[in-house]
């Protein structure tokens, strides 16, 4: 699915192999709902548009079933507001209240994001990152090594120690003595704590170009791989225009882009703040922005912004708060989804004084690029 230059969405025809009505039109509304910013009236009414051209519905089966479907199975819930103004579920086909999708909704849809852009990938059964030093740690190699005193009798190999045995005292005189002890090698596991920075300014969405929705599903998949995958890490989502705010996990599908400039320095100076509360040693930042830093936030609380070029007083804070990182191992990956020359430039500088990492990529790698360097940073400082 992409934009179009109207505004609505282009759908390519799509036939999944024994796949039910409800199953094709789920499909669709969780794409729908995604680009809608959790909006139920607007994505259905998207979906009423596309069943006009494309014919989707049959006479024993319409919208409306679809959305009574959705309700019995728990994805959307109805709300009304009785006479004292307090919000009561409604009864399923009451109809006048406000229709919502509930928290199984916005699991799935974090599911579906994992598997559009990590699908590829294999599973681990642990899900912790290795350090890169063998010893006594709890996540099995598959390597073998001799036993040493202290380790721990649930990794002695016993089919090759037995094998040992029999080769080093024979059959007939069975033994088994320290000597033959074989154990499967293990790696420690440690934690990482990671902060996302998704831009918000309201060049997400300027040139015809929907770039908030790439990065929503980014921070959804991402959210989604390490509650599940990585359940000893912790993941942390904030956004930044004019200021900087952190947001759950659980609003992510609602996440929109807001008439802001970019203040960069207050969404590192957030994200800082938020991991040195964190315990564990490996910290990193993932930022995902597609414009130049053009907004401060003054003492006396005004802004000072600069929407032309390059404003040096707010590129040196920039600097500043990349040094400032540096200096507490915080290693800050950059991915800027624009091509412009000079911004490239600044993010070359940026990266250079935190001695970072930054991808300039369009908005389709982005999610195996974010992964690739969620890995790749682990083994490397957790070495």
């Amino acid at each position: 699915m992409a934009m179009n230059e109207r505004k609505g969405f282009r759908f390519e025809t799509y036939e999944a192999p024994e796949q039910s009505i409800f199953d094709k039109f789920f499909d669709i509304f969780q794409e729908l709902i995604t680009h809608t910013s959790g909006d139920f009236d607007e994505a259905i009414d998207w979906l009423r548009e596309l069943d006009k051209e494309y014919e989707l519905t049959t006479e024993d089966y319409t919208i409306d079933d679809f959305i009574k479907d959705l309700k019995a199975k728990g994805y959307i819930r109805e709300e009304f507001k009785d006479g004292g103004g307090d919000v009561e579920d409604g009864e399923e086909g009451s109809g006048g209240g406000d229709i919502s999708i509930t928290a199984k909704m916005e699991r799935i849809i974090r599911q579906r994001a994992l598997d559009q852009i990590f699908g590829k990938l294999k599973r681990s059964g642990a899900g912790n990152h290795k350090t890169g030093k063998s010893g006594q740690g709890d996540e099995h190699t598959g390597d073998l090594r001799e036993y040493r005193y202290g380790d721990g009798l649930e990794n002695i190999s016993m089919t090759e120690s037995l094998k040992n045995a029999q080769i080093n005292h024979g059959v007939g005189s069975f033994q088994l003595s320290e000597n033959d002890l074989v154990v499967e090698d293990t790696q420690h596991k440690a934690q990482m704590s990671t902060i996302l920075m998704i831009d918000i300014s309201h060049s997400m969405i300027l040139y015809g170009e929907d770039r908030i929705t790439p990065a929503k599903k980014v921070a959804m998949a991402l959210a989604e791989l390490i509650t599940t995958r990585y359940p000893k890490d912790t993941l942390d989502i904030l956004v930044f225009g004019n200021d900087a705010w952190p947001i759950p996990i659980k609003d992510l599908p609602y996440l929109k882009v807001g008439p802001y400039h970019t203040n960069t320095v207050a969404g590192l100076q957030l994200a800082m703040d938020m991991l040195r509360r964190k315990r564990n040693t490996n910290k990193q930042i993932f930022m995902i922005t597609d414009g130049k830093p053009s907004c401060l936030r003054m003492p006396d609380g005004t802004y000072y912004k600069n929407s032309v070029g390059l404003d040096d007083f707010i590129v040196e804070k920039c600097y500043n708060m990349a040094r400032q990182a540096r200096k507490l191992h915080i290693p800050i990956t950059t991915f800027m989804i624009a091509q412009d020359p000079y911004l490239m430039q600044f993010i070359r500088h940026f990266t250079e004084a935190n001695k970072g990492k930054a991808f300039f990529t369009g908005l389709k790698g982005l999610g195996e690029m974010i992964f690739e360097d969620y890995e790749a940073n682990r083994k490397k400082r957790l070495k």
